[in-house]
């Protein structure tokens, strides 16, 4: 995993572009997803979504994923589940304190971000997990919020 792992990061760039498609793809599906059911979609698309993120970015599926955000590097695979940069205590080397072997995921979220046209959104403030949202597909989120944007007279969702 970690090797694939690594891949993703140094992918950044065209992992990015067709995020931004397929996101967009899924917005234009909501017709589709609202007529069979969010709810019935969310345990099939989950365990879908777990399978790509997972084979890619070693997911955790905390449900609010920040991949476009982090370089492709999920932050969730930090052992202290930093959302918002390292902590205080990254290795000269850029390894993880408490796993010395790993290299720490703030490390490789900062080097995919620069390969990212949108790089710099490594900026912005991630918010709290909601563990709530755990296991929970953030693709039908992402569908459903892109869809609403996009939406001028919003329904109820």
């Amino acid at each position: 995993m970690v090797t694939i792992r690594h891949w993703a990061v140094r992918h950044a760039r065209g992992l990015e572009r067709f995020y931004r498609g397929f996101a967009q793809l899924l917005a234009r599906l909501d017709p589709l997803w609202r007529r069979l059911g969010y709810s019935r979609l969310e345990a099939p698309v989950a365990r879908v979504e777990h399978a790509v993120k997972g084979l890619l970015f070693d997911c955790r599926m905390c449900g609010h994923c920040v991949l476009s955000d982090t370089g492709m590097s999920c932050p969730m695979n930090c052992p202290k589940q930093l959302r918002n940069g390292p902590c205080g205590g990254v290795r000269a080397n850029g390894h993880c304190e408490v796993e010395p072997d790993m290299k720490c995921v703030w490390v490789e979220a900062w080097e995919g971000s620069q390969r990212m046209r949108h790089g710099d959104r490594i900026h912005a403030v991630q918010l709290p997990v909601d563990h709530g949202q755990q296991g929970s597909s953030s693709w039908l989120r992402v569908a459903r919020e892109l869809s609403h944007d996009a939406d001028p007279s919003p329904v109820q969702r």
